[in-house]
Parts: structure tokens; sequence; C-alpha cells
């Protein structure tokens, strides 16, 4: 698959975010001089590395590639290691006919204020 980095649309979900390049390249655990290349067009990320920088930035690899209009992200990446609460959850989940599931999303949208 052949990459094709919208770099306006790379810089603008940064900027959405209130983050320096420094900060952006330091959450992605990239080294500065690699993201600057990135933002700068110099050089395309891998796909691996698109999804990264695509779930820090809080929107999709098909956003910053031009394939769609719609910023939302359409996946998340969970690790254990980083976040072994929210890992649970999602594992308990995993059933959508499960009553622990659907109690589990109705007392989520209960504290979020969702009806």
């Amino acid at each position: 698959m052949s990459i094709s980095l919208n770099i306006n649309r790379l810089k603008e979900c940064r900027e959405k975010l209130g983050i320096s390049k420094m900060e952006a390249a330091k959450r992605m655990q990239l080294s500065q001089p690699a993201y600057l290349r990135y933002e700068s067009g110099a050089r395309t990320p891998s796909i691996q590395t698109l999804e990264v920088i695509a779930q820090v930035l809080d929107t999709s690899k098909e956003y910053l590639m031009n394939l769609t209009d719609d910023s939302s992200p359409i996946s998340y990446t969970i690790s254990r290691a980083s976040d072994p609460e929210l890992f649970e959850i999602i594992k308990l989940c995993q059933n959508p006919e499960t009553e622990t599931r659907k109690r589990l999303i109705a007392y989520a949208n209960k504290i979020a204020g969702i009806s």
C-alpha cells in the first residue's frame, strides 16, 4: 500500500491538540527530527508509524491520507501494559450478548451524561 500523507492535515491535527512538534514526537515515541521530516513532507512514515501518529493525534490514518474527510478516529489500540484497567474493561465487552457488556455501556453512558 502506497502512503500519501497530507502534511496539512498532520499539522492541523497536532495543532488542534495544542501540542508542539517536540511534544508530538515524544508522544509518538519518535525522534524530533523524524517527526519533523514527516510534518515537512521530506519523508513518508510506514503504515505502522502512521497508525501510531493517528492514534496520538486522535484521528485516523485514512484522514491523514486524504481517504476521508471525517477526522474522527475509527479505531483505538489498547495495550494491557500501558492501560491495564481499560484493557480489562474491553475484554469484558468482547461478547455483545453478555449482560455485563450491556450494564457497562449503560453505566458509562450514565456517568458521561448520555441518555
